[in-house]
Parts: structure tokens; sequence; C-alpha cells
């Protein structure tokens, strides 16, 4: 089971508690609302959205189990989760690990993430100038970085992956082999690894199934192993291939 699966199924735990064992400032069937540039320590809900105003300062985790979660230009926000909802982050935020399950992961320019980025189900984003200095994984979903960076390993199963505007890997690109926790996605689609120009994966690529790989003459990386080698890459001049 990869990473991602494990502890996202982890978020699933914690988050289904608030179910059965309603806790101190939790909200069961509302959405919040974390006003701009106020304090808060943290807010959880069951079937509900959580919007953090601009400039607020959150403490604590931010945690739902079916909604969204909305986070404003300038915030600072520690660790969130959701279950059933999309992670939509704005610009200019400071921000702990993100994490859903059936969701897309929307990160704005210019923000930093202190941790990891998972999705299950779901395409993540990164815009410009935003930074993650973990992990950035999925299973069924697009992986796109516009001008950013992510400090350690960029792993999907299913989904395409999209570096453009000189977008930076420090660690390997891994493309895993589908298994039965591919939630029935189609084990013959074949992704498309895109290296645009002047972006970089300073690790591996490592494909554990055949992709469409293609690399920018300008871009660099530290080798392509596995089902594929770079010979198999196709090297382009312009913007896109």
């Amino acid at each position: 089971m990869s990473r991602t699966l494990t502890k996202s199924l982890i978020t699933i735990t914690f988050l289904i508690m608030l179910v059965a064992v309603p806790v101190y400032g939790a909200s069961v069937n509302k959405s919040i609302n974390i006003a701009a540039g106020s304090e808060s320590d943290g807010e959880s809900s069951v079937n509900g959205s959580i919007t953090v105003g601009e400039g607020a300062v959150v403490t604590g985790s931010l945690g739902t189990v079916n909604g969204s979660i909305r986070v404003a230009d300038n915030a600072q926000i520690e660790e969130v989760g959701t279950v059933n909802g999309t992670l939509r982050i704005s610009s200019d935020v400071k921000t702990g690990s993100l994490s859903t399950v059936n969701g897309a992961v929307e990160i704005g320019a210019n923000t930093t993430v202190n941790g990891e980025v998972e999705a299950v189900n779901g395409r993540i984003s990164l815009d410009t100038g935003s930074s993650v200095s973990g992990y950035v994984e999925n299973v069924n979903g697009d992986i796109s970085l516009t001008g950013s960076e992510i400090g350690g390993d960029l792993t999907t199963v299913n989904g395409n992956i999209d570096l453009s505007d000189a977008s930076v890997i420090k660690g390997d690109l891994t493309v895993k082999k589908p298994s039965g926790w591919s939630f029935g996605k189609s084990k013959s689609r074949i992704p498309k690894i895109t290296i645009g120009p002047g972006s970089r994966v300073d690790g591996i690529i490592r494909l554990e199934r055949e992709v469409k790989l293609f690399i920018s003459e300008s871009a660099k990386v530290g080798g392509v192993e596995g089902e594929m080698s770079m010979d198999d890459a196709v090297r382009f001049s312009g913007k896109r291939p």
C-alpha cells in the first residue's frame, strides 16, 4: 500500500471519530468561518465546509469529513485534512501538511507548505512561487507545477505530470505500477509526463510502468530508470511538446 493510501486512511479514521465522539469546538452539520484577521486554535466539522479569512492565524488543525476547506490570502494555518472535499489554498499562505481523499488540492502563488501534500482521487496544482518542503503524492489525478518547487519526491499512479516555468523537484519523480488500489481506473491508460523548459528533477525519474515522457532540451533530470530509459524520452525545444 502506498504511503498516500496509508496516511489518507489514517486521516479518514481520525476525521470519522468526529461523528462518533463530538468534541469541544467540533461542528457536525454546519459550515465554519474563521474571520479575516482573527486567531483560532483549530476547527473541525463533519458535514460542512471550513473557510479561513484573509490574514487569519490558525494554530491548530483544520479537518472535515464531507466538505471543502478554503484558505484566503496571507493566512497562517497548520495541518489541513478532509475526506470528501477540495482544498483551496490562496496566495502567500503559510501552511502545514495538506491531505484529501476525494478532492483536488489547489495551492496558490507564493504559498509555503511546511510538510506534505497528499490526495487519493484528485488533482494537485502548485502556482508560481509556491513550495512544498516534503513529498507530493496522489493515485488518480493530474499533478501540475508552475514555477514552483517540491523539496521531496513526487509520486503518482495514473496521473499526468506537468512541470513548467522552471519548476523543480529536488527528490525523485515516480510513476508507480497500478494495482488493486487504483480505484477502478484503467490499467491501460498511459500517463503523460512533461518536464518543461528550465525545469529540473534533481533525483531520478523512476518509471514502474510505460508513460509518454517529454523532456525539454533545456530541462535537467538526474536520469530515467525502470520500464523506460532516457533514450525513450521525446526531447522538445519549444514551450510545449
